[in-house]
This record gives structure tokens, C-alpha cells and sequence, in this order.
């Protein structure tokens, strides 16, 4: 009969640690959290010293009698949640479920925390048990009780000045309103006209190109030339000077070094996956979490992949520093394994939530030998940290730079700037992405660096064109995932481990939705925000939400008592609460304008599809109309000529939904047909999933162009990029799509991701959206 009882979070995790620890374990799963404050008012009870209300969560139920029934047999108790305050505070909510069943007695309850799931880690952990942390629960506690306190009276406000069903959080609405103050400077942006002056030059027949830097002895600054009409001047003005010729003023070359990043902490693998991959920030943690607990790689080898992964720690432990250089030695040769190892420090001065950064288990466990046991978003995601991690461990690359200045007559200078790699080190492995870089910065990929001919100071190059060319400014881009995570990481809102909640709450209360994979506000998050920062703007400061999190952590190392931190916060906000009960409605604009029907005024109204217009003598006036429809329009629907519904003959309506126009039918909701009120666009291109229809040009519900199999859902077939009818070179495959980026242009790549085919296309993009021009242009 087993002896001991280990309980952990997930079942996948107990079934692999089953394996390590023999018969005298028997190892449970909690399911994740097991008890939480009640859901109503008075769970945490402000006037009676910040006393918690918990319950058992009803779905883990089961679980826990589970827990409670081996507990009565087992002689000790191994509490093996995550590592960190969270992983604290479910051990401590088992741990007082359990003395209230009286099934402890004196039995030891042992706490041990392991940060990979391998044999050699669990067998230490269970060697070096300790306490349960009264300062990590206590933390826990008391992040629990402010999401509670600012949720439970903040979303009520929210119901009676907004509408039902919408939330306040804590964090989420710092990060809400950093969302919507994007988007306010990208509406208020104008931009500006500035010209660049480029030559197409030739020397020993290679082409190359130089930008003006200076002319008339004046240096060239961003807005030196703001129009067309300059620019034709200059542009003449040069070639008149030059004569077809450019003289090398001067050649400089310098060799610099770049470095590795350091390995993934939860942050920069979120922004890595969502950059490299196109991973959520919750399809990223979920991937790791799998690769975490263990995964079975044949032959009854069923084992942890990567060490935890929520940390915002950089530093590696010694041991699986000396096997990731072996690694290196073996696969990447000696000349890429620096002297010493590399250390990395953290920036963050409360990065103490685990003790390593996100690394393989083992550095010789490559994505080679453990891909036909991987699915294909799990072998993605480890592939990314196995490079990260060797990267992080080599030399830094080298790279020559040359700086070639030309001048074209008196006081003009052109200048080229090229570099090659010398010694590609760590970029041979992996280079880091960066979000929103401009497409003329100096720090280019390797790929887009250019590599010039030889020159020397005084040797004459041929001027084969001057080409001056039109720029406008560009507003500040919405956030992507990668840039909001960076930002609230920045900032200090929330912690590693929330970050995939907060964005997952943002777009489930449809506060923003998601354009082209960037973030834009919705009129529901607009007005939130407008009401949040007008009343509750202490609550929703930056500053204020990173000092709240440095409290916690002060608390968690025992610092801080957590009761008077939530005294402190509470004491004013209550009074801020009640103050505000009485201010007006937001998201409601009377108008001038009055009512066709029965003459009352007018007024712009939130409703649940964005803003509307209603009559103010609702109910008994039920007047609306879209915010765009004109001055006296009806609301009476548009009825859809010479058709009717194909499924009870009803006259067919043009409506409007969240999503936008649609056709319906107008016996609705007896009959509930509708259909798009524009027909799909056919690409001509035959599915290659079925073979049996081609593939149609839509629109997702949130507005983003995709392209489907015609015979939907019959064939669920379906990709982003717009389809080209040319099979792969390099799989088979029976189709190609065409992929724009910034970095690589546009390309022709194949949409089966294991095979990586891509090359660069100059054919016309079919059935590409138009151009989107910005503001002020």
C-alpha cells in the first residue's frame, strides 16, 4: 500500500511524476485552483479585519474527495503545486481543506517545489522539502482580495453608468486604457510630407545604392525637403553637378559585435511566439504548459521538456549551463563557445518568482529527436526555446561595416552604407525579432544586409540615377500581442503570469478586438475607459498599478503585512465608489436634433453593436437609426429587392449586427436565415483539401480578409494569404500563398507549415485589400 500521498496541479503532470516515484506514491491532481471567495458581496469582509469567505469550487468537487479519501490512508502528505505564489496558495487551500476534514492528524505535510519535471529534479525536491511560505500565500491572499474588492464594485458602477455584463479589473483596465490612448494618438496624428533623395550608383559592375545626405554644404535633416517641388529642384541641381559621376570622398570601416539575447523568460517567449509563430499569449502559455508536465517520447519515456514557465527570471542553472555548452561544442563546433560562460542579470529588481529562466530539460534533446512525438504547435514552441536557449550560450556575431561617402560637385554627399557578417556566432542559431521596427533602421537583419564593392577614397562611381522619393509620417502602430505584453512588462501592470489573462479578458468583454493581429478599442472599451480615467484615474495610473504590485511583492518576502496595504487601499477607495454613484451616464450625447416620430429630442446612445441613435422617449417612442444614416432617416429595415427568404418566403431585410451589415430574414425570429450581404469573391483557385469547389475571398466576424473552401462546412479548409494556383516545389502541396511583410517583402510560401517553402514573388498580389492611407494624407 502506497505510503505517501503527492499532490499536484494537472493530471498530465501526475501521470508523469507516477512514473518517478515507485509504489510507495500515489499521485493526485487538484485540477488546478480548489477553493475560491464566494461570488457575491461581503466574501472578503472589510469591517471585520479583511476575513476571506472561501468555497470549494463545485467542479473539483470530485478531485478533492479524491484527495481527502487517499489522504485517510496515505502516512505523509507531499503538497507539489507550481512554483510560485499562485502554485503557494492552492498547496495552502488543500492543505486547511484537508484539517477541516480531519484527515491530517499528525501526519508531516511536506511542501516541495521542482522547477522541471524530471526524474533527478522530483527526487531532489522530495529529498529537500520545506514549510508552506505564510509570506507567498499571504501575498496571494491579498491579490485575490483587491482583483475582488476593485471587481465587485467597480463592475456594478459599470452596469448602472454603462450597461449589464461589463467588468472593472485591477490590471486589465490599466491595460485597457493603454489600448485606447493608442488609438486616440493614431486619430489625432496628421502626417507630414518629407522627400528622400536616393542615386542608383554602379562601380566594377555591381549595382549599389547612396542616399543625399547633405547638399549645398547643408545636412539633409528628416523635413529639410517637404515637397515635390524641392525635391524636382534638387534632383536637377545634382545631376547638373555631377555629371554623371560620383568622387569617393572618404571609405570608413568598423567591425562591430552583436550579442544574444538572454533565454525566455514568460514575457519575451510571449512576444517571441506571437512575433516567430503567430501565437496568442494563451495558445503560447498553453503549448509550454503541456511541455512542462511532460510529454511521452516512445518506449514508456514519458518526460518534462522545458523547465517552468512562469518566470521572469534570465539565469540558468550551473548544471544545464555545462550541458548546453557541451551541446554547442558538439553541434555548432569550439570556435562558437565562448571562454566562459555567459551570465545574464535580471532588470526587473522583483524577478524572484522561480529560480531559472525557460530552458529544455536537457540541451541534448534536440527538436530533431523529439519531433514524431510533438504536435505541430508543441514542436514549434520548443524548437523556438531550444534555439533561444543554445543562442543565449554563444559567441557574439561579428560584423564589418562600411561607411562609403561620395560627393556629386561642391557640398553635395551621398552616402552608402553596407555590412556583411564576418562571424555569424549565435545568429547561426537564432536571432531575436523586434516589434514595429522601421524599415530603414541601421540595425538590419542579417538577411536585409547589403554588402557593397570595394572602394577607395578618391575613385570615381557611375551615376546610373537620382530618384527622389516621396515619404509621409506614420501614426504610432496599434498594439500587437508581443508590443502589449512588452508595454504592461514595462510598466510594471500585472506579472508574467497574467498577462494572457488580461488579454483574453480585454477580448472576451469586447472591450477591443483584434485588426490585421494589432488591438483597436471598441465604442464599449472607448467609453469604459472614458469613464474609468475621468472618475477612477488614481485606479487606472500606471504608477499607481506598478506600486500596488511592488506592495505584493514586498509582502510576499515578508516586508509588508498585507492586511494594512488592503486598509490602505480600501479606506479610499470605498469613499471614491460612493462618491460616484451619482455622476451622469457616459456614452450617452444628447442632440439638437428631434425625433421624426414623435418629436422629443434625440440622443447618441451606447447600445450592445457600438453606438446608436435612439429617441429619447423610449419606450414609448421607439425611433432609432445607425449613427451614419442620414438626418430624418427611418428605421423601418431595407427590404432586399426581387428575392425572397429560401426558407419560408418572407420579404429578405438588410439588418446590422456587431459585426456589421447583413442580409436576414424578416419573419425573424420565427425564421433565423441569414447570409452575407456581399457574395464572397471566387479566387478561381481549386481547394486542396477536397478537390471539389474553389476557394472564396471572406471576412471573419471581426473584419479580417480570409480565404475558404466554397463548400464550407461541408470542407473546412482555409488560409489567411490569398491563394496562387502553382503547387510547392518543395512538398507537393497543390497550392501556394502569397505573404507580405515588412522585413521580407512579398513572397510565395507554402501554407503546410511543416514545410517552410518560401521565395520572393513579383507578380501582381490577386485579390489584395487596397492600401490603407494614414491619417492626414
Amino acid at each position: 500500500m502506497p505510503k505517501h500521498l503527492i499532490v499536484v496541479e494537472s493530471p498530465a503532470k501526475a501521470k508523469t511524476m507516477s512514473k518517478y516515484l515507485g509504489k510507495d506514491f500515489t499521485c493526485l491532481a487538484s485540477y488546478g485552483h480548489v477553493r475560491d471567495l464566494i461570488p457575491k458581496q461581503g466574501a472578503v469582509e472589510t469591517e471585520n479585519d479583511f476575513g476571506m469567505k472561501y468555497q470549494l469550487i463545485e467542479k473539483n468537487k470530485k478531485h478533492v474527495d479524491a484527495i481527502v479519501k487517499a489522504m485517510k490512508k496515505a502516512d505523509s502528505l507531499y503538497l507539489a503545486t507550481d512554483p510560485d505564489r499562485e502554485g503557494e496558495a492552492i498547496s495552502w487551500h488543500l492543505h486547511e481543506i484537508l484539517k477541516q476534514e480531519d484527515v491530517l492528524d499528525d501526519k508531516p505535510v511536506h511542501r516541495v517545489e521542482f522547477h522541471e519535471i524530471t526524474k533527478t529534479a522530483i527526487q531532489h525536491a522530495i529529498e529537500s522539502p520545506r514549510q508552506l511560505s505564510g509570506n507567498l500565500i499571504n501575498a496571494q491572499q491579498a491579490r485575490r482580495a483587491l482583483d475582488y474588492l476593485v471587481g465587485f464594485n467597480l463592475s456594478p458602477l459599470l452596469w448602472k453608468k454603462v450597461r449589464r455584463g461589463l467588468s472593472a479589473g485591477r490590471v486589465q483596465s490599466p491595460a485597457l486604457r493603454l489600448i485606447v490612448e493608442r488609438e486616440e494618438e493614431i486619430e489625432k496624428f496628421i502626417a507630414r510630407e518629407y522627400w528622400t533623395i536616393e542615386s542608383d550608383l554602379n562601380t566594377k559592375g555591381k549595382d549599389f545604392v547612396a542616399r543625399l545626405t547633405h547638399f549645398n554644404g547643408e545636412k539633409i535633416e528628416q523635413f529639410t525637403v517637404d515637397n515635390g517641388a524641392r525635391a524636382a529642384e534638387i534632383d536637377a541641381a545634382l545631376k547638373t553637378a555631377a555629371q554623371g559621376k560620383l568622387e569617393v570622398l572618404s571609405v570608413e570601416k568598423k567591425q562591430r559585435r552583436r550579442n544574444p539575447a538572454p533565454p525566455f523568460t514568460t514575457s519575451t517567449l510571449q512576444q517571441e511566439a506571437s512575433r516567430k509563430l503567430g501565437f496568442s499569449a494563451q495558445r503560447t502559455m498553453r503549448t509550454a504548459q503541456q511541455l512542462y508536465e511532460g510529454m511521452d517520447l516512445g518506449h514508456g519515456e514519458v518526460v518534462g521538456l522545458i523547465s517552468y514557465m512562469r518566470t521572469d527570471a534570465v539565469n540558468l542553472a550551473n548544471e544545464a549551463v555545462a550541458e548546453i555548452r557541451e551541446v554547442i561544442k558538439d553541434r555548432f563546433g569550439a570556435d562558437n563557445l565562448p571562454d566562459e560562460p555567459i551570465v545574464y542579470k535580471n532588470k526587473s529588481k522583483n524577478a524572484q518568482e522561480a529560480h531559472e529562466a525557460i530552458r529544455p530539460t536537457s540541451a541534448a534533446r534536440t527538436p530533431d529527436a523529439v519531433k514524431d512525438h510533438l504536435k505541430p504547435d508543441q514542436l514549434r514552441l520548443y524548437e523556438l526555446i531550444w534555439k533561444r536557449t543554445m543562442a543565449c550560450q554563444m559567441v557574439p556575431a561579428v560584423l564589418d561595416t562600411v561607411t562609403v561617402d561620395m560627393a556629386a560637385g561642391e557640398g553635395n554627399v551621398f552616402r552608402a552604407n553596407g555590412s556583411t557578417v564576418v562571424k555569424p556566432g549565435f545568429m547561426a542559431v537564432y536571432q531575436e525579432d523586434i516589434d514595429d521596427k522601421p524599415a530603414d533602421a541601421p540595425e538590419a537583419a542579417a538577411e536585409d544586409e547589403k554588402l557593397l564593392p570595394p572602394m577607395e577614397k578618391g575613385e570615381t562611381v557611375e551615376l546610373k540615377a537620382i530618384r527622389p522619393e516621396q515619404h509621409f509620417t506614420e501614426p504610432p502602430p496599434r498594439f500587437s500581442e508581443a508590443s502589449l505584453v512588452k508595454a504592461l512588462e514595462s510598466y510594471g501592470i500585472g506579472r508574467p503570469s497574467t498577462y494572457a489573462s488580461i488579454i483574453y479578458t480585454l477580448e472576451s468583454r469586447e472591450y477591443v478586438t483584434l485588426d490585421n493581429r494589432r488591438f483597436k478599442p471598441t465604442d464599449v472599451g472607448r467609453v469604459v475607459n472614458k469613464f474609468l480615467s475621468e472618475h477612477f484615474f488614481h485606479y487606472v495610473d500606471y504608477d499607481f498599478t506598478a506600486r500596488m504590485e511592488d506592495d505584493l511583492d514586498a509582502i510576499s518576502r515578508g516586508e509588508k503585512e498585507w492586511k494594512p496595504v488592503l486598509q490602505e487601499f480600501w479606506v479610499d477607495f470605498k469613499n471614491q465608489v460612493k462618491e460616484k454613484e451619482s455622476v451622469d451616464r457616459p456614452g450617452v450625447e444628447m442632440m439638437e436634433e428631434a425625433c421624426p416620430k414623435c418629436g422629443k429630442k434625440l440622443a447618441k446612445r451606447l447600445g450592445r453593436n457600438g453606438y446608436f441613435i435612439g429617441c429619447t422617449g423610449y419606450p414609448d417612442c421607439n425611433y432609432t437609426r445607425n449613427v451614419d444614416d442620414a438626418v430624418g432617416a427611418s428605421n423601418e429595415p431595407e427590404i432586399v429587392p426581387d428575392r425572397k427568404c429560401p426558407k419560408c418566403e418572407s420579404n429578405l431585410v438588410i439588418k446590422r449586427g456587431r459585426y456589421g451589415r447583413f442580409i436576414g430574414c424578416s419573419n425573424y425570429p420565427n425564421c433565423k436565415h441569414m447570409e452575407p450581404l456581399e457574395k464572397p469573391a471566387d479566387t478561381g483557385v481549386e481547394c486542396p483539401e477536397c478537390k471539389q469547389a474553389t476557394m472564396l475571398k471572406r471576412k471573419s466576424r471581426y473584419g479580417k480578409v480570409f480565404y475558404s473552401c466554397a463548400r464550407y462546412p461541408d470542407c473546412k479548409y482555409a488560409v489567411w494569404n490569398p491563394p496562387l494556383k502553382e503547387p510547392c516545389p518543395q512538398c507537393g502541396w497543390p497550392i501556394l500563398s502569397i505573404k507580405t511583410t515588412k522585413r521580407r517583402g512579398v513572397e510565395k510560401v507554402c501554407p503546410v507549415k511543416e514545410c517552410g517553402f518560401a521565395e520572393p514573388y513579383e507578380g501582381e498580389v490577386p485579390f489584395a485589400e487596397p492600401p490603407k492611407v494614414a491619417a492626414g494624407v
